[in-house]
Protein backbone atom coordinates (compact mmCIF):
# COMPACT_ATOMS: atom_id res chain seq x y z
CA UNK A 1 0.00 0.00 0.00
CA UNK A 2 2.69 2.31 0.70
CA UNK A 3 4.04 1.90 -2.80
CA UNK A 4 0.91 2.47 -4.13
CA UNK A 5 0.42 6.15 -2.39
CA UNK A 6 4.28 7.12 -3.47
CA UNK A 7 3.40 6.54 -6.73
CA UNK A 8 0.55 7.95 -6.76
CA UNK A 9 1.99 11.09 -5.41
CA UNK A 10 4.78 10.75 -7.94
CA UNK A 11 2.39 10.86 -10.87
CA UNK A 12 0.06 13.88 -9.56
CA UNK A 13 3.77 15.71 -9.01
CA UNK A 14 4.63 14.98 -12.66
CA UNK A 15 1.04 15.65 -14.11
CA UNK A 16 0.72 19.12 -12.56
CA UNK A 17 4.81 20.44 -13.22
CA UNK A 18 5.19 19.06 -16.73
CA UNK A 19 3.79 21.87 -18.52
CA UNK A 20 4.82 24.64 -16.59
CA UNK A 21 8.24 24.15 -17.38
CA UNK A 22 8.82 25.48 -21.12
CA UNK A 23 7.39 29.15 -20.78
CA UNK A 24 8.79 32.11 -19.60
CA UNK A 25 7.03 34.44 -16.38
CA UNK A 26 5.56 36.72 -19.40
CA UNK A 27 4.45 33.79 -21.29
CA UNK A 28 2.81 32.31 -17.88
CA UNK A 29 1.32 35.59 -16.90
CA UNK A 30 -0.56 36.00 -20.96
CA UNK A 31 -1.48 32.31 -20.45
CA UNK A 32 -3.45 33.11 -17.06
CA UNK A 33 -5.13 36.55 -18.13
CA UNK A 34 -6.42 34.73 -21.79
CA UNK A 35 -7.84 32.07 -19.01
CA UNK A 36 -9.25 34.40 -17.27
CA UNK A 37 -11.37 36.18 -20.12
CA UNK A 38 -12.56 32.96 -21.34
CA UNK A 39 -13.97 32.17 -17.76
CA UNK A 40 -15.49 35.53 -17.62
CA UNK A 41 -16.78 35.01 -20.87
CA UNK A 42 -18.64 32.36 -20.16
CA UNK A 43 -19.60 32.88 -16.62
CA UNK A 44 -21.03 36.37 -18.66
CA UNK A 45 -23.42 34.15 -21.10
CA UNK A 46 -24.92 32.09 -18.03
CA UNK A 47 -25.25 34.43 -15.38
CA UNK A 48 -25.37 37.80 -17.19
CA UNK A 49 -25.92 39.79 -13.82
CA UNK A 50 -22.68 38.60 -12.74
CA UNK A 51 -21.09 41.07 -15.15
CA UNK A 52 -22.67 44.03 -12.88
CA UNK A 53 -21.69 42.27 -9.32
CA UNK A 54 -18.48 42.54 -10.39
CA UNK A 55 -18.37 45.98 -11.79
CA UNK A 56 -19.14 47.43 -8.57
CA UNK A 57 -17.44 45.00 -6.61
CA UNK A 58 -13.68 45.45 -4.84
CA UNK A 59 -12.23 42.84 -6.77
CA UNK A 60 -12.63 39.76 -8.28
CA UNK A 61 -10.00 36.40 -8.47
CA UNK A 62 -10.04 34.00 -11.55
CA UNK A 63 -8.65 30.12 -10.90
CA UNK A 64 -7.73 27.31 -13.12
CA UNK A 65 -7.04 24.08 -11.63
CA UNK A 66 -6.82 20.43 -12.60
CA UNK A 67 -7.28 17.84 -10.07
CA UNK A 68 -5.91 13.92 -10.65
CA UNK A 69 -7.74 11.42 -8.17
CA UNK A 70 -5.39 7.97 -7.68
CA UNK A 71 -7.27 5.38 -5.74
CA UNK A 72 -6.94 6.97 -2.15
CA UNK A 73 -5.02 9.94 -3.02
CA UNK A 74 -6.09 13.33 -4.45
CA UNK A 75 -4.33 16.31 -5.55
CA UNK A 76 -4.12 19.20 -7.65
CA UNK A 77 -2.93 22.57 -8.77
CA UNK A 78 -3.89 25.77 -10.83
CA UNK A 79 -2.73 29.28 -11.23
CA UNK A 80 -4.84 32.38 -10.82
CA UNK A 81 -5.17 36.29 -10.83
CA UNK A 82 -6.85 38.91 -8.71
CA UNK A 83 -7.73 41.91 -10.19
CA UNK A 84 -8.36 44.92 -7.77
CA UNK A 85 -11.14 47.14 -9.42
CA UNK A 86 -9.76 50.29 -7.25
CA UNK A 87 -6.52 50.15 -8.67
CA UNK A 88 -6.65 48.38 -11.79
CA UNK A 89 -3.68 45.82 -10.62
CA UNK A 90 -3.46 42.40 -11.28
CA UNK A 91 -2.06 40.07 -8.68
CA UNK A 92 -0.74 36.48 -9.63
CA UNK A 93 -1.86 33.74 -7.43
CA UNK A 94 -1.05 29.84 -7.06
CA UNK A 95 -3.58 27.53 -5.67
CA UNK A 96 -3.29 23.47 -4.54
CA UNK A 97 -5.85 21.12 -3.46
CA UNK A 98 -5.35 17.60 -1.49
CA UNK A 99 -7.96 15.20 -0.54
CA UNK A 100 -8.49 11.90 0.60
CA UNK A 101 -11.10 9.37 -0.89
CA UNK A 102 -11.67 6.30 -3.26
CA UNK A 103 -11.46 6.96 -7.13
CA UNK A 104 -9.60 7.64 -10.32
CA UNK A 105 -9.95 10.53 -12.59
CA UNK A 106 -8.90 14.11 -13.52
CA UNK A 107 -11.65 17.21 -12.90
CA UNK A 108 -10.67 20.65 -14.66
CA UNK A 109 -12.50 23.45 -13.65
CA UNK A 110 -12.36 26.77 -12.85
CA UNK A 111 -13.43 29.15 -9.96
CA UNK A 112 -14.69 33.13 -10.22
CA UNK A 113 -14.77 35.29 -6.74
CA UNK A 114 -16.23 37.90 -6.76
CA UNK A 115 -15.15 40.29 -3.10
CA UNK A 116 -17.54 42.39 -1.76
CA UNK A 117 -15.50 43.50 0.82
CA UNK A 118 -12.26 45.33 0.95
CA UNK A 119 -10.62 43.40 3.68
CA UNK A 120 -11.63 40.15 2.55
CA UNK A 121 -9.86 40.66 -0.67
CA UNK A 122 -6.63 42.27 0.83
CA UNK A 123 -6.14 39.20 2.77
CA UNK A 124 -6.92 36.92 0.03
CA UNK A 125 -4.23 38.96 -1.53
CA UNK A 126 -1.60 39.38 1.32
CA UNK A 127 -2.76 36.16 3.20
CA UNK A 128 -4.17 33.39 0.81
CA UNK A 129 -6.49 31.64 2.18
CA UNK A 130 -6.55 28.01 3.64
CA UNK A 131 -10.12 25.85 3.03
CA UNK A 132 -10.11 23.56 5.97
CA UNK A 133 -14.04 22.98 5.91
CA UNK A 134 -16.12 23.11 2.67
CA UNK A 135 -17.93 26.20 0.94
CA UNK A 136 -20.92 25.21 -1.16
CA UNK A 137 -22.64 27.52 -3.83
CA UNK A 138 -25.80 26.10 -5.55
CA UNK A 139 -25.78 26.46 -9.43
CA UNK A 140 -29.39 27.13 -11.33
CA UNK A 141 -29.89 26.47 -15.10
CA UNK A 142 -33.14 27.64 -16.40
CA UNK A 143 -34.84 24.64 -15.92
CA UNK A 144 -33.02 23.33 -13.23
CA UNK A 145 -31.25 23.66 -9.81
CA UNK A 146 -31.11 25.93 -6.93
CA UNK A 147 -29.94 29.78 -6.67
CA UNK A 148 -26.61 30.43 -6.81
CA UNK A 149 -25.45 31.02 -3.17
CA UNK A 150 -22.46 32.81 -1.27
CA UNK A 151 -19.96 30.62 -0.07
CA UNK A 152 -21.08 28.89 3.01
CA UNK A 153 -18.89 31.02 5.95
CA UNK A 154 -18.41 34.01 4.23
CA UNK A 155 -21.98 35.90 4.38
CA UNK A 156 -22.08 38.54 1.83
CA UNK A 157 -18.40 39.65 1.63
CA UNK A 158 -17.14 36.96 -1.50
CA UNK A 159 -19.55 35.26 -3.88
CA UNK A 160 -17.92 31.60 -5.54
CA UNK A 161 -18.70 30.14 -8.49
CA UNK A 162 -17.17 27.13 -9.87
CA UNK A 163 -17.44 25.44 -13.31
CA UNK A 164 -16.44 22.09 -14.89
CA UNK A 165 -16.04 21.66 -18.51
CA UNK A 166 -19.77 20.62 -18.68
CA UNK A 167 -20.52 24.04 -17.80
CA UNK A 168 -21.17 25.56 -14.51
CA UNK A 169 -20.83 23.44 -11.56
CA UNK A 170 -23.70 22.52 -8.92
CA UNK A 171 -21.11 22.74 -5.96
CA UNK A 172 -18.20 25.33 -5.34
CA UNK A 173 -16.36 22.65 -3.00
CA UNK A 174 -12.95 24.17 -1.65
CA UNK A 175 -12.18 21.59 0.88
CA UNK A 176 -9.13 21.54 1.09
CA UNK A 177 -8.08 24.29 -1.13
CA UNK A 178 -5.18 26.83 -0.20
CA UNK A 179 -4.31 29.97 -2.40
CA UNK A 180 -1.34 32.12 -2.09
CA UNK A 181 0.73 34.81 -4.53
CA UNK A 182 2.93 33.39 -6.99
CA UNK A 183 6.24 34.84 -6.47
CA UNK A 184 7.73 34.73 -9.85
CA UNK A 185 5.04 35.93 -12.26
CA UNK A 186 4.50 38.76 -9.96
CA UNK A 187 7.95 39.80 -10.11
CA UNK A 188 9.06 41.97 -13.04
CA UNK A 189 11.16 39.99 -15.97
Amino acid sequence: MRILCKLAIAFISMALALPAFAKSAEEKREDVREMREEVLAELFEQRPQVRAEIDVSEGYAVFSNVGVQVLLIGGGGGRGVVRDMESGKDTYMKMATAGVGLGIGIKDFRTVFVFHDRKALDDFIEKGWDFSGEADAAAKSDEKGGEFGDAAGFSKKVSIYQFTQAGLALQASLKGTKYWRHKKLNQAD
